[in-house]
């Protein structure tokens, strides 16, 4: 069974920095279109960053210019770097592959203090 385990939230203040990952077992995930997602208490789940095979990212506007997806293809881990950190950053953050079927991480929750 496919699994994707992010790791690396916490609480940070603002302006602050974390790196987030998500690293996934029984799936090679070089060969997965991978993305990050947000939900903030209350509201939809959104979209945030991802990256392609071919290495290609794009970004949120909301997060474009302060966070950075990226892939270590070696470990099978597809990284969220996170700066200049905001309140409204707050939220529970998920990692999803597109490989055949769509799969999802049980999230890892952040919270941004002011």
């Amino acid at each position: 069974q496919v699994q994707l385990v992010e790791s690396g939230g916490g609480l940070v203040q603002a302006g602050g920095s974390l790196r987030l990952s998500c690293a996934a077992s029984r799936i090679t995930f070089r060969l997965a279109a991978v993305a990050w997602y947000r939900q903030a208490p209350g509201k939809q789940r959104d979209f945030l960053a991802s990256i392609t095979t071919g290495d290609n990212t794009n970004y949120a506007d909301s997060v474009k210019g302060r966070f950075t997806v990226s892939r270590d293809n070696a470990k099978n881990t597809v990284y969220l770097e996170m700066n200049s950190l905001k309140p409204e950053d707050t939220g529970v953050y998920y990692c999803t592959a597109l490989l055949g079927s769509r799969y999802w991480g049980q999230g890892t929750q952040v919270t941004v203090s002011s």
